[in-house]
């Protein structure tokens, strides 16, 4: 499916596959063969976590090498970082909470964000911003699926992105709750697999997460 990265949206970064990947990269010469391997399994959403010296460089060569996958930048935590994200190429950015002031900068700059959230307040705080796509995270420590049916009532209108715990076991039980359009996670970007270069295992790896049911 084509897609005009110029004009995408939270809900386009959210429902082009059940998976986001979460990556953290610490050797530059890994970003694009690690992209391309990822691409070729179907997932073009990358979120390239800034947990590193290298993200920023990380992101710069993915979307200028990988055109065909959407480079985005998770860990934001600052406008600073908002910022240093967009001008390193990013097309997305996804944050572990949500103050305003994040909010307020990734809007200014046209970058479309994915805001954390773990309470009732944060989602009622994103929304007054609003932000109706929030990534619920850190999923399984702050209630898991329990949590995400308690908020269909109060919160039908927000879609929601659970990570952190989320894996090929428990993923589709997530991806089957009606406020949940994706879910976020490191399992198929292996940091062994990484480490090794071992890029067919995670294109496979990919393969099987576009599989996943929603």
């Amino acid at each position: 499916m084509a897609l005009n990265q110029d004009k995408l949206t939270a809900l386009d970064v959210m429902r082009d596959a059940p998976v986001i990947p979460v990556i953290v990269l610490h050797d530059v010469a890994h970003a694009v063969p690690l992209a391309r391997a990822l691409v070729a399994g179907g997932i073009r959403m990358l979120e390239v976590t800034l947990r590193t010296p290298q993200a920023l460089q990380c992101i710069e060569l993915i979307a200028k090498e990988v055109p065909e996958a959407v480079a985005g930048a998770g860990t934001i935590r600052s406008a600073a970082d908002a910022q240093a994200s967009l001008l390193a190429g990013a097309k997305f950015g996804v944050s572990p909470g949500y103050t305003s002031a994040v909010g307020k900068a990734c809007r200014d700059l046209g970058l479309p964000l994915l805001p954390g959230v773990a309470t009732g307040s944060e989602i009622m705080n994103a929304q007054e911003d609003g932000y109706q796509q929030l990534k619920f995270f850190p999923a399984m420590q702050a209630g898991g699926l329990p949590m995400l049916k308690a908020w269909q009532g109060p919160f039908g209108d927000v879609t929601f992105c659970p990570t952190g715990g989320i894996h090929a076991g428990n993923a589709v039980e997530f991806l089957a709750l009606s406020n949940v359009a994706c879910v976020g996670g490191s399992w198929i970007v292996p940091t062994d697999a990484i480490q090794q270069g071992d890029w067919a295992r995670i294109e496979q790896l990919a393969r099987e997460a576009t599989q996943l049911s929603r």
